[in-house]
């Protein structure tokens, strides 16, 4: 299955912000949508990926004056993406070997949709779940 796939059917509006944004208001998006990351956009481009993690290395590392900053300063850059045409166990590779929790599906240069792990692992479970049901009614049958 593709990322497409796992993400036809859902809402286009993927909750952004813009790199020069401040990290305070920038969290409170976060908190507001009840998310933990969202793509950062630069001129139009996706520039980086500002998420929870990001907020607590920074506060670590810096102190509440962080809050103040563009989130250009706090942001994972550049963001790795994904096009909708990638699979959904090569998304979730990536996600593993990266260590990274959330992906910008790309297409053309636009942002289409955003995934996290959660989507992936889900799809995954689901998946193997069918797979024991089909294997339970093959046996129960034979």
């Amino acid at each position: 299955m593709t990322i497409a796939r796992l993400i036809e059917g859902r809402s286009s509006e993927v909750v952004s912000c813009d790199a020069a944004l401040s990290v305070r208001e920038a969290v409170a998006i976060l908190a507001e949508r009840r998310i933990g990351a969202m793509p950062v956009f630069s001129g139009g481009r996706i520039a980086g990926i500002f998420s929870e993690r990001d907020v607590v290395y920074q506060l670590a590392a810096n102190g509440p004056a962080m809050l103040g900053q563009p989130v250009s300063s706090a942001m994972t850059a550049p963001a790795i993406t994904v096009s909708p045409h990638t699979e959904v166990l090569e998304a979730l590779g990536l996600m593993t070997r990266r260590r990274i929790r959330h992906l910008p599906v790309v297409d053309g240069g636009a942002v289409i949709g955003f995934v996290s792990i959660g989507d992936l692992v889900k799809y995954r479970i689901d998946r193997i779940e069918s797979e024991a049901d089909a294997m339970r009614t093959y046996i129960q049958s034979a």
